[in-house]
């Protein structure tokens, strides 16, 4: 497998995988062509240099699974840096190969490359394989996460 930042040539492939699952398609635009708001959307993280927007190719060159690390900079912990990971798919016909372990290796030691003093996600209640996949991985829920939608 591939690690490497995702390029605009792979907002078609990312989308389709974030669309594949019961919540993500009731939010999203999954449609050929896409909406242009995804393109829009993969500049400014493509520009942003606290955000890696990153694929996984398999040993063909097919995008297999994504995911999407952002870095926080902040005061606390001595102007320290969070980093956070979210948008983690891997493509229906590679679920189930350790792909997700090995996504989850690869954005711990990226965190840590970047020292970072913490790697954090959250997830949907919704998903309870997931949670237990992330706390298989160590992953504990210290905290209550709260969101306003808009």
């Amino acid at each position: 497998m591939k690690f490497r930042k995702a390029t605009s040539e792979n907002v078609q492939a990312i989308v389709e995988m974030i669309a594949d699952d019961p919540l993500g398609s009731k939010r999203e635009n999954y449609t050929i062509p896409l909406p242009k708001t995804y393109y829009d959307a993969f500049e400014r993280i493509d520009a942003d240099p606290n955000q890696e927007l990153i694929v996984v190719e398999n040993d063909i060159g097919q995008v297999i699974a994504v995911f999407q690390m952002t870095f926080i900079p902040y005061l606390t912990y001595q102007g320290g840096i969070r980093a956070q990971i979210e948008g983690v798919r891997v493509h229906k016909d590679h679920r189930g190969l350790g792909i997700g372990k090995t996504i989850f290796h690869w954005a711990i030691q990226r965190a840590k490359e970047r020292n970072a003093h913490v790697l954090q996600l959250t997830t949907d209640k919704k998903r309870p394989d997931a949670i237990r996949f992330y706390e298989s991985l160590g992953f504990n829920a210290s905290h209550e996460g709260m969101k306003m939608h808009f």
